[in-house]
């Protein structure tokens, strides 16, 4: 079960869960990403980069964090894909493959170590032939994570095609001659260009202790990794080379995905921010405005966060499912989607559920213009259930969670 997975179809649980709880939809914080983002110049692929716009994107992610932290020098995602490729059939490639992937990890982790890249007395970038063969090799590790993640896709990399053409000829040097000079180029540009942006102050004023590349969620039942926690920022790293297109309404369920998967308040997120790497523009907000923004004021974070897992828990695995199998699995899951829907009391907009104002004439339903609007966006799509009144109670099929006879407002 993955999160970027279940952001992709407005069908799935978790989907339809944050459409309907974010209820402001993601315009309030576009408009407002977009007056913090301010830029007079946006560093665009050379040539060369063509479709392996991801790589790059992987790569210098992993650059940044290994510049804040340099605690895992080869990120788990690599480290799978490294381990899978073993088991690629066809005249011993996959063999060739892994094994060139675990010297890869070893140099990697070697030339980390040596730069002591999160020192915080060296500056972000290092000399142009250092970051050239780090570019070189966070691009050939940014190709196994895509086995990780994407089996099929892997197939179209230029390190899978390069070892099922001829094994015998792969080794770490021919797979680290591999990645175009674009896109070598591309991912020390951006890092040239981090090194004069805010990046560098929020890195001056933090150590390496108070950081985490990669975050997990432990039990979040929910495969998901953000990019860097630095002293209670959540940070994503974005590579688009449309930046002021970039907060889309699926990277503001990601930001909120990751900050509710911190159930156990595990990394003491404060603040959530963006930091794109070709415009060098760091925006952030403090996590009660970013909530306030996408219309999470029915709940308060900690309640937000408890009712997240218990969708995840009640989801057996199938948070992310655009469909399900039997028409008992699509009952119980819609009987878990009612059940766990915010239920406005009396007197409240069934919207955000705020007290309502006093009326001068009739008595108000909503509490704003914008909410009534809301109202009618969100019961096209079935997303209002619950929100005027208590659902009855239910007997629910799954163990997993149990319906109160009380329910807070």
């Amino acid at each position: 079960m993955s999160l970027i997975d279940g952001l992709r179809s407005p069908h799935t649980p978790l989907r339809r869960f944050l459409d309907r709880e974010l209820s402001a939809g993601p315009k309030p914080l576009r408009d407002n990403y977009r007056a913090q983002h301010r830029a007079d110049h946006v560093l665009l692929p050379p040539p060369g980069v063509g479709t392996e716009a991801g790589t790059v994107g992987t790569a210098i992610d992993q650059r940044l964090r290994l510049a804040f932290t340099a605690a895992a020098p080869v990120d788990d995602a690599s480290q799978i894909g490294i381990g899978l490729s073993g088991g690629i059939g066809g005249r011993g490639a996959g063999l060739r493959m892994r094994a060139a992937g675990n010297e890869l990890a070893v140099r990697l982790t070697e030339t980390v170590r040596r730069l002591d890249l999160d020192n915080r007395n060296q500056p972000i970038d290092h000399g142009q032939d250092e970051e050239e063969g780090l570019a070189r090799m966070l691009i050939a590790a940014a190709w196994y994570q895509v086995l990780a993640r994407s089996p099929i896709g892997f197939a179209f990399t230029p390190l899978a095609k390069a070892a099922l053409r001829d094994p015998g000829a792969f080794t770490l040097t021919r797979l680290l001659e591999l990645p175009h000079r674009d896109l070598v180029a591309d991912v020390t540009n951006q890092l040239h260009a981090a090194a004069h942006s805010p990046l560098k102050e929020l890195r001056a004023r933090t150590r390496p202790e108070d950081c985490t590349g990669g975050p997990t969620f432990a039990g979040a039942q929910i495969t998901a990794d953000a990019d860097l926690v630095v002293d209670g920022l959540l940070l994503d790293f974005k590579s688009t080379r449309r930046p002021l297109s970039e907060m889309s309404q699926r990277t503001a369920w990601q930001l909120a995905g990751y900050l509710l998967l911190d159930a156990t308040d595990q990394y003491r997120i404060d603040t959530v921010g963006l930091y794109l790497s070709r415009s060098g523009v760091l925006t952030s907000w403090p996590v009660d405005d970013f909530l306030a923004l996408l219309g999470a004021c029915r709940r308060d974070l900690t309640e937000l966060r408890s009712v997240f897992a218990k969708l995840l828990a009640g989801c057996r695995g199938q948070a992310d499912a655009r469909y399900f199998a039997t028409d008992e699995e699509t009952e119980r899951v819609r009987q878990l989607l009612e059940y766990l829907a915010p239920v406005a009391g009396p007197g409240c907009c069934p919207v955000c559920t705020q007290p309502l104002p006093e009326a001068t004439r009739r008595p108000r339903k909503f509490c704003t213009a914008w909410c009534r609007n809301r109202y009618e966006a969100l019961g096209r799509r079935g997303l209002m259930t619950g929100g005027l009144h208590p659902p009855p109670s239910l007997a629910l099929a799954s163990s997993a969670w149990t319906s109160p006879t009380t329910r807070s407002l």
